[in-house]
């Protein structure tokens, strides 16, 4: 492949993998009270290193943990927050007719990053077992704001929700240096809002919860921006706009069209993983907002909703097609999700999740070759 120097690289990962056998049973176990912490976090590291062992056979250049250790791809990371804790929503959110369990976000305290967070012990686990770049990913500061009900500011530090970006800006900032502190090169702020923000049906229900979703772009660049403020020069720091992912379901359709300019060029991140494995993304037109430099654009043409490959050539087309927006070393490939957002994974096997990703490095090498 032409090299890349830098994340995100050619062929790439959003971050999660399908949990095994062994990590889904003894976390049913743990959950029971039948083995303690460290028996669950044994199993768990155990599993992580064969994991880590198999994205670098595969060849990656970045390797994740797969988020072995969470249930959820961004409901573990809020519980770590200073000033937050986990309650019980009144209804789970719809995943076009599967509903997951009910979890509510409650602001309880001043907003911080502890430096003790368990995450930051995640990282450094998988830094110390693979000779690759070890990417990090938690969920964006835009998506705790974005879902949060208006009930569930439980302080008085913050009679609403606008009152919450100063210290929420912060506390990512802390999580940032963190993060770089304990090693971290490549960090993911993974994200459901912007999607949501192109959908007439997510804009509709953002609404009813009294959110001024005509507005929220600009609170939403000012709050990611604040939150990179400080991000050291030799740091890069993605997201992955997603659509919903749970159990190879989603939420949100519409083309980037109505944020493709705030999301691209007005945000200070390094790169985006965007999906692009089904017409509910739209068209490549949004591209053109990528500005011409160092930002990249990864294509999530691959599905990791499905476990059946992708026509090699249909992907190299449309990659083509996308390269009339955005120059072609500007772009690179990745399945469009992960394949494991919630601990219960996607509807495909093990087997399967690795041919896809063998698939994204066999097509990134022909392209960008």
């Amino acid at each position: 492949m032409q090299p890349t120097t830098t994340p995100p690289f050619r062929a790439d990962a959003v971050g999660s993998y399908l949990r095994t056998d062994a990590v889904h049973e003894a976390r049913t176990r743990h959950a029971a009270g039948e083995i303690d912490d460290a028996s669950l976090a044994a199993i768990e590291d155990r599993d992580i290193v064969a994991l880590i062992e198999e994205q670098e056979k595969l060849g990656l250049e970045a390797v994740t943990d797969g988020e072995f250790r969470r249930a959820y791809w961004h409901f573990d990371f809020f519980a770590g927050l200073d000033g937050v804790e986990l309650g019980e929503s009144s209804t789970g959110m719809d995943f076009k007719g599967q509903a997951i369990k009910p979890v509510a976000v409650e602001i309880v305290g001043k907003l911080g990053f502890p430096t003790d967070h368990p995450m930051l012990a995640h990282y450094r686990f998988l830094q110390a077992h693979t000779d690759r770049l070890a990417k990090m990913t938690i969920p964006s500061p835009t998506v705790l704001h974005f879902r949060l009900a208006h009930d569930s500011l439980l302080t008085p530090l913050y009679p609403d929700r606008n009152s919450l970006f100063e210290d929420l800006a912060a506390a990512y900032r802390g999580a940032v240096a963190a993060f770089y502190a304990a090693g971290c090169r490549y960090l993911q702020f993974d994200d459901t809002a912007w999607a949501y923000l192109c959908s007439e049906d997510e804009l509709a229900k953002a609404r009813a919860r009294g959110l001024d979703v005509d507005n929220i772009q600009a609170a939403y660049v000012k709050l990611i921006n604040d939150s990179l403020r400080d991000k050291p020069a030799d740091m890069v720091v993605t997201t992955h706009v997603c659509r919903g992912n749970f159990r190879s379901s989603w939420i949100a359709s519409g083309g980037y069209e109505p944020v493709a300019e705030n999301l691209l060029t007005n945000c200070n991140y390094d790169g985006y993983f965007l999906e692009y494995d089904s017409e509910r993304a739209g068209g490549f037109e949004p591209l053109r907002f990528l500005p011409r430099g160092d930002k990249r654009v990864v294509l999530g043409l691959i599905t990791s909703k499905s476990g059946e490959l992708e026509d090699t050539d249909a992907v190299i087309q449309r990659i083509t097609e996308a390269a009339q927006f955005a120059p072609l070393e500007q772009l690179a490939l990745s399945p469009q999700c992960g394949f494991a957002s919630t601990e219960e994974g996607n509807v495909l096997t093990e087997q399967q999740q690795w041919a896809k990703m063998a698939e994204v490095i066999d097509i990134a090498r022909r392209v960008w070759s």
